[in-house]
């Protein structure tokens, strides 16, 4: 029986990802990138950090590419469209936090989002409080895909990995999970199930609810 479960949030616990991809687009766009470039982009930053974007970008748009302003450019959008439309929790995220802490599985956050921006989120969507834990992205020196932010979310649980389950809905997150060697779930949110996650995910589930069918 797994004792916890360690969950990313963009994309799984809130519908932000579908904001993120919007404003990298509008950015590339407004810039020249083709949408087509920005669309491989979305797939490929989706769950990462600063560094690990920045190679992303620099891949595919070349060594010159100003990637620091871009992202800065990207998150002014961003905030813009939050502070006018909010931010929605993901489809029966809340009852699924419910279920876990009825069974006292102990519950943690492993997100690329930085700590204050990720309070935020799950404040404002009611569900800070279900998170015995969290690790953020400007907590740890090598994001996902690498496996350091899981491994350090289940130190702080006091579990080991093979005890925990991950939830993710990104390429990199999943990686990430499963090089740590938690059992890893994809809840699918924008990105499709493809090899890389086939490989790495362990289930894959259209509908977070689902991991509860786990303990």
């Amino acid at each position: 029986m797994y004792k916890a479960v360690v969950f990313d949030m963009d994309g799984v616990l809130v519908d932000t990802e579908r904001i993120y991809r919007l404003c990298w687009k509008k950015n590339g766009v407004n810039i020249g990138i083709s949408e087509d470039d920005m669309e491989r982009v979305c797939d490929r930053v989706a769950g990462g950090n600063k560094t690990t974007n920045a190679r992303v970008f620099k891949d595919i748009m070349g060594e010159d590419f100003e990637y620091l302003p871009f992202r800065q450019r990207t998150m002014d959008l961003f905030d813009e469209y939050v502070a006018e439309h909010g931010i929605d929790i993901k489809d029966h995220v809340a009852e699924t936090l419910g279920f876990l802490k009825d069974r006292a599985v102990r519950i943690a956050l492993a997100t690329s989002t930085g700590r204050e921006r990720a309070m935020q989120r799950l404040s404002d969507v009611g569900i800070l409080d279900f998170f015995d834990e969290m690790v953020c992205g400007d907590e740890i020196v090598k994001g996902k895909p690498d496996p350091d932010i899981y491994i350090r979310a289940c130190e702080k649980l006091g579990v080991s990995p093979a005890e925990a389950v991950a939830v993710e809905d990104s390429v990199n997150g999943v990686i990430s999970a499963d090089t740590a060697g938690l059992y890893t779930v994809m809840v699918v949110d924008l990105i499709k199930p493809n090899d890389i996650t086939e490989q790495h995910a362990d289930q894959t589930f259209y509908d977070i609810k689902d991991i509860c069918s786990l303990f």
